[in-house]
């Protein structure tokens, strides 16, 4: 039986790249809401009398996927897999509250980076238009600076990376998910780990936390 492990952090603090590493290690689904509502996109939600009958129509027409939905998306995607990593999920504490309904946790791993270093890392984001390849001016610079290694397009800034929208995400998140964090911290049931540190430290602070867990 697979291990349950559920990752919280801000935008920025490195969740993705944590995820996929403890999915490796130790041979579980990596579950991300944004993945898990695409390969479920066509799932019929008829019976919970919304708006749209599938959440595929929720997207094409641009709009939020309300949190029911979502929540039904992710108890077929845990379902399903022997094991997980939760990842993007829970973003608010109801999500929070139904995910307990729904699954039991071996381990709750948060990733502590200040505002001021997600900031940085969220700004310094480049991105190729053309090839879509990614680069950060400070941990993944391109060879020549503003230029794509891959192609040799010149490398841009995406709208939601500027700081203006990066201050605004990073808002939400602490409006609505880091009282998810202080749900887990009041339970005791959170492991937290300092996210500034190397990414090849922080993956041993947080394989050494699922293993006490």
């Amino acid at each position: 039986m697979g291990k349950h492990i559920l990752l919280l952090g801000a935008p920025g603090a490195g969740k993705g790249t944590q995820s996929k590493r403890l999915a490796d290690e130790f041979d579980l689904e990596h579950v991300t809401t944004g993945d898990a509502l695409r390969a479920n996109k066509g799932m019929d939600i008829s019976h919970l009398d919304f708006e749209y009958d599938t959440p595929r129509e929720y997207m094409d027409a641009g709009e939020l996927v309300p949190d029911d939905v979502v929540n039904e998306i992710v108890k077929t995607a845990l379902q399903e897999a022997d094991g997980y990593v939760l990842d993007g999920y829970p973003r608010n504490l109801d999500q929070a509250e139904y995910l307990t309904e729904i699954t039991d946790l071996d381990a709750v791993v948060y990733l502590d980076v200040s505002e001021e270093e997600l900031v940085d890392r969220l700004t310094g984001r480049r991105v190729c238009p053309d090839c879509g390849a990614n680069y950060h001016v400070e941990f993944a610079p391109p060879e020549e600076k503003g230029v794509c290694d891959e192609c040799g397009s010149p490398l841009v800034q995406r709208e939601d990376d500027t700081e203006e929208t990066v201050r605004e995400r990073l808002s939400v998140y602490h409006e609505n998910t880091e009282p998810v964090v202080d749900h887990y911290r009041d339970e005791g049931v959170l492991a937290e780990v300092n996210g500034e540190q190397t990414p090849d430290e922080v993956f041993e602070d947080v394989t050494a936390a699922v293993e006490d867990a």
